[in-house]
């Protein structure tokens, strides 16, 4: 099958906190539907990070080149090929979840598919994704939560024993950094990437998606650490406090929850899902850390598409 038509182009967004023009860039593969042309439900693909943009995810193409149906990626605002406002890191007023979500109610917008469209958010795209679904928008169809906490404290407690699990050196030179402020250092780079490898991506050499993702992060850190912090664990931005379980309940379409055996997203942290969703399954990949649309890039295609509903199309 011939590979699906591409469309790029920026999305206009102002928020009431600043006066920069904002622009959201975008990207679908596929054709959307329109009301003389109707097609498949788009599926919206949220990044994570926050600020870490969509290249990662973009073996998620192999859903628009298999079956007749639109993926759209965007990079959020503040990272990729989106507005950068560098000026505002630290800023932990600008940078909210509401910020986002406004963001992506805008896209949707302007698309055209605010009446029907389907949801993949991967880490903290899962998290915008719940926050997204809890408001119950009569457009949303279906929600995939891929390797998402429902609250911050599991998530860093499951990092906590993981990083147990690495080379005391490793573990040493992670721990001093930290107590000494040198979280922006070549040391300290060197020690996540060994944790990265285990637990995020552990496809060697890393895959040319996610490098092109984390070259982005180097260039602009102002969301990833106003946000989260300095990594994976070291959790001092405004999403420390992060926790929607008491809320989860209230997503009410159908939701498939994704993790991976290795994953920074252990069980524990994906489980409220599952125990408060009412429309809910669950599948855990065996052979993946964080990012199983790399590391078992057609098994997880399968599992999305079966979700979805493309297989029966």
């Amino acid at each position: 099958m011939a590979p699906a038509s591409t469309k790029r182009g920026e999305i206009p967004f102002s928020h009431p906190t600043t006066s920069t023009p904002l622009k959201t860039w975008y990207e679908i593969h596929g054709t959307l539907s329109t009301p003389s042309s109707p097609t498949h439900r788009a599926l919206v693909v949220l990044h994570g990070g926050p600020g870490i943009p969509h290249d990662y995810l973009l073996p998620l193409v192999d859903l628009a080149n298999t079956y007749p149906a639109p993926v759209i990626f965007y990079d959020q605002v503040g990272c990729g090929r989106s507005t950068h406002l560098p000026e505002k890191k630290n800023d932990k007023d600008f940078w909210t979840p509401e910020l986002f979500l406004s963001e992506l109610d805008n896209l949707l917008q302007h698309l055209g598919i605010q009446d029907g469209y389907d949801v993949l958010g991967q880490s903290w795209g899962g998290m915008l994704g719940a926050l997204h679904a809890i408001r119950q928008p009569p457009g949303l169809n279906r929600l995939i939560i891929a390797n998402s906490p429902a609250d911050m404290g599991s998530w860093v407690a499951a990092a906590d024993r993981l990083r147990l699990g690495l080379p005391e050196d490793v573990q040493e030179t992670l721990a001093r950094c930290e107590r000494e402020g040198k979280t922006e250092t070549e040391e300290y780079e060197k020690a996540i990437m060994v944790y990265y490898e285990r637990h995020l991506c552990r496809v060697k050499p890393l895959p040319v998606e996610l490098e092109a993702s984390f070259a982005w992060l180097k260039q602009d850190d102002t969301v990833y650490l106003t946000m989260n912090g300095p990594s994976e664990f070291f959790v001092s931005g405004t999403l420390k406090t992060f926790d929607i379980r008491k809320d989860v309940h209230q997503i009410k379409v159908p939701t498939l929850l994704i993790n991976g055996r290795y994953d920074e997203a252990q069980d524990e942290v994906v489980e409220p899902f599952f125990q408060e969703i009412e429309k809910v399954k669950w599948y855990r990949f065996a052979e993946s850390s964080h990012t199983p649309q790399l590391e078992e890039r057609e098994e997880f295609m399968k599992v999305v598409a079966r979700f979805l509903g493309y297989e029966n199309r």
